[in-house]
């Protein structure tokens, strides 16, 4: 449930779904005097701190546009009408995801997106050489890098000098490529299985015994309860061997990382029924002669007086052991080993937070640098009060400096030679990898230059942009506020009557042990510019606010996540900005749960949107995978809980339309549940409509997918709440119980 960054969203049914299949399956036929888009069939199936005041703080006809441009005066048109450029197609268009960056000896970046006009393929890219030039594209077309470890992947690869190992999406094998030339071929390094059984992430190089350390996952067995180990695959061309265990016992492992001298290994560790932000141990291991694992002693999190998450452990080039951990505070902060007498030091102490939640693999939040006159320092992100920051950390003098760049979302970062290569964002820049090069202080930025962004030319709808701002508003619980990013609508061209207040959308962002950020998203930008208005919840349990907000989710998910959305929506109504009878709520696999939730045992909102929503906790509980198979019981709590917090057991409770979108290949929230919560609110008489796409797991990464989905939801609240009519053409797709 936790991604959908990241990362970063018709089948037979007997009429009861309709499935996105390509154009050209499909053709139009007139229904009740509307035109529906009819799918093709493709499947069968039979029904069987303290705490501040609440506060808003900000971080037509082409004839008739022109027009009003010249006069410098706008259009008066229904809030949800206005006409925008920003279309689905160049939404859709500008999804391209990161999975993560890389420099290599020679100072060359290297990042792999993932391309929705590819059907999502995930591609190694390298810089240009020169301005001007294109990047160039290192794996080969039918190689994708991505590998489904934990189902949410990351740390698909790793750079060593003119070579790189990474994962192949299609065989999960690891494969080892020269990154000199782009025609050279990729090279396989573990054996085939017959099929993507056993995944690899988080690899490290290991040149003392010219082997790649990693973690692997092992699905032979069970493809619900894997075998996660530490594993040495040998880098010799000569034959490929089954990978050696170096780490094994526990239930998960991340961040095998060899100090300079090969000498030891660090590395973190979790088991059931923690998540890795609930408690982890990061451990030391002593390299024999043979390259075993021997003489293991716990650094950080063994304390049982102590609940902590220690992450990121990192070597520095002395062979000082730093990691990050939120013992004491609760908040994630940088640490150092002391190695001699086996205690741990805070380098600084801030109560934001230095690290992010471990959903994904290769998660990279600080780097050790060195500075002109070869002094070290550590450059790091933090989050706090709603926005990242960029500094400078000195250690031996435990002083933190800031470094000014436009970004106020950072995410990731590597760096090479007094250089950083940030990947950040900011209300107007889209996701973007900068490089940032400092003084020979290591205390100034010089120069800030965006090396690749995920949308390049979104800045020429600037004029459409709605900036987010930062709201704190008061919940149920007294005494206690929470968090939101809201978007009020914005078009130059446009404008509503003075008596006329906004629909709103309402994102319940997914995880839920995540958090929503107050960054250029032009799915937001395609509501707003249209005349609607958004509100970007984090909700009690969401990070970037230390552990104890996290923790306010514990045995309450489905009731704190959903009072949090409708005491956002009642305040938005209260302070004036929305219109009270048209409140919609959407939201992503968690956040999909907590939609449906909303509507369910909330009468707040008049229509909402699951996207692979969770319908049942008990069928996602036993049908889930390994990482999530004890997540949810945190959540919830008792047998009871899980019956009375599900929505389709209370069905009668429902009231308003609904429409749901489902990958088929979904392993995180099978398509059943989209299917159940269907089944039952068709047959109350409810307006519904199911959507489900062939070849989509969690979270939708075809371009086509991508925009149907969009345009579909918008099309969906406004003929059910809005009260308007949709500038753009779309084919409405059949509603249940309304067409």
């Amino acid at each position: 449930m936790g991604l959908t960054n990241a990362s970063q969203w018709f089948s037979q049914l007997s009429s009861l779904t309709l499935t996105r299949l390509s154009s050209s399956s499909s053709h139009s036929f007139s229904l009740f005097n509307r035109n529906y888009t009819q799918r093709k069939v493709i499947t069968n199936f039979s029904p069987k701190r303290q705490l501040q005041r609440p506060t808003f703080k900000t971080m037509a006809s082409s004839t008739q546009v022109a027009d009003a441009t010249a006069k410098q005066d706008k259009i008066t048109a229904p809030y949800g009408s206005w006409k925008s450029p920003i279309t689905a197609d160049v939404v859709s268009g500008a999804s391209k995801r990161l999975g993560g960056i890389a420099v290599d000896d020679h100072g060359h970046l290297f990042w792999v997106e993932s391309r929705p006009s590819e059907s999502g393929r995930a591609v190694l890219v390298r810089e240009a050489d020169k301005p001007g030039e294109e990047p160039t594209d290192i794996t080969p077309k039918e190689f994708a890098v991505r590998t489904t470890a934990q189902e949410y992947g990351g740390g698909a690869f790793t750079i060593s000098g003119d070579t790189v190992i990474y994962s192949n999406y299609k065989d999960q094998r690891l494969y080892k490529q020269s990154i000199k030339s782009k025609d050279s071929s990729p090279v396989p390094l573990t054996p085939d299985y017959g099929g993507p059984v056993v995944s690899y992430a988080d690899g490290v190089f290991d040149l003392r015994f010219n082997r790649f350390v990693t973690v692997m996952e092992d699905r032979r067995v069970s493809s619900t309860n894997s075998t996660t180990t530490i594993v040495a695959v040998g880098l010799s061309d000569k034959s490929i061997e089954e990978p050696k265990v170096l780490v094994s016992g526990n239930d998960f492992y991340a961040f095998p990382r060899i100090d300079p001298k090969g000498e030891r290994i660090a590395w973190i560790e979790w088991g059931h029924p923690n998540m890795p932000w609930d408690k982890t141990e990061l451990w030391v291991g002593y390299i024999s002669e043979n390259g075993d694992v021997h003489n293991r002693i716990c650094v950080a999190g063994c304390d049982p007086t102590l609940v902590e998450s220690p992450t990121e452990p990192k070597w520095s080039s002395k062979g000082e052991l730093f990691f990050i951990t939120d013992r004491k505070s609760g908040f994630w902060n940088l640490y150092k080993w002391i190695e001699s007498v086996n205690e741990v030091q805070a380098i600084y102490s801030l109560d934001a937070e230095f690290s992010t939640p471990l959903w994904v693999f290769g998660i990279n939040s600080y780097e050790l640098i060195q500075n002109n006159e070869g002094k070290n320092l550590i450059a790091c992100s933090y989050r706090q009060n709603g926005r990242s920051f960029l500094g400078i950390l000195d250690d031996v003098q435990s002083s933190l400096s800031l470094l000014d760049i436009p970004f106020t979302d950072i995410d990731h970062m590597t760096s090479w030679n007094r250089c950083l290569y940030v990947e950040g964002a900011s209300a107007i820049h889209p996701s973007s990898v900068a490089k940032v090069n400092l003084d020979d202080y290591g205390s100034k930025v010089v120069d800030f230059k965006i090396i690749w962004s995920s949308s390049p030319d979104s800045l020429k709808y600037e004029s459409y942009f709605s900036l987010p701002e930062l709201i704190e508003f008061p919940t149920e619980v007294p005494g206690q506020n929470a968090y939101a990013y809201f978007y009020p609508p914005s078009n130059p061209i446009y404008q509503a009557s003075q008596e006329e207040k906004p629909p709103l959308l309402l994102k319940s962002h997914g995880g839920p042990t995540s958090e929503t950020r107050g960054i250029l998203n032009l799915s937001v930008q395609y509501w707003t510019s249209r005349g609607w208005a958004v509100v970007d919840v984090n909700y009690g349990g969401s990070t970037g606010y230390g552990r104890e907000y996290r923790e306010r989710l514990l045995n309450k998910w489905g009731i704190v996540d959903v009072n949090d959305c409708c005491s956002c929506g009642k305040f938005l109504v209260d302070n004036g900005k929305v219109d009270r009878e048209r409140l919609c709520i959407t939201g992503g696999s968690a956040g999909g749960y907590t939609t449906l939730a909303a509507l369910a045992f909330k009468e707040t909102f008049k229509a909402g949107a699951s996207l692979y929503g969770v319908a049942d906790l008990s069928m996602l509980r036993a049908e889930t995978h390994k990482f999530e198979s004890h997540y949810i019981d945190n959540l919830v709590g008792t047998e009871e809980d899980y019956f009375e917090r599900s929505p389709i057991n209370f069905v009668d409770r429902f009231s308003c339309p609904i429409i749901l979108f489902q990958g088929l290949d979904d392993k995180v929230v099978p398509p059943d549940q989209a299917r159940k919560i269907y089944l039952a609110l068709k047959k109350k008489g409810l307006p519904v409509a199911l959507v489900e796409y062939e070849g989509e797991q969690h979270g939708f990464r075809k371009a086509e997918n991508i925009k149907f989905t969009l345009e579909q939801q918008m099309l969906f609240f406004a003929r059910l709440v809005g009260r308007f009519t949709v500038a753009d053409e779309i084919d409405p797709i059949r509603i249940d119980n309304l067409d």
